[in-house]
């Protein structure tokens, strides 16, 4: 039996103070998430925002713990 790993994209949000957002929405593929981004950006944004991609590793390759 063999095991893969597939990466989740979260879209994370900073703030201007510091502050980040990690919105809850997964995406499975960066595509999807560099996507959302550019929509975001077709609006006016607040100074000190920023929006990037950061991959996470599968909810499902945890080994099984349920938290």
């Amino acid at each position: 039996m063999t095991s893969t790993a597939a990466l989740i994209w979260y879209l994370v949000i900073a703030g201007p103070q510091g502050g980040m957002v990690v919105l809850p929405s997964t995406f499975d593929k960066r595509e999807q998430c560099t996507a959302a981004i550019t929509e975001y950006q077709k609006q006016p944004t607040p100074a000190g925002w920023s929006l990037q991609c950061v991959p996470s590793a599968s909810p499902f390759a945890d080994n099984g713990s349920a938290e």
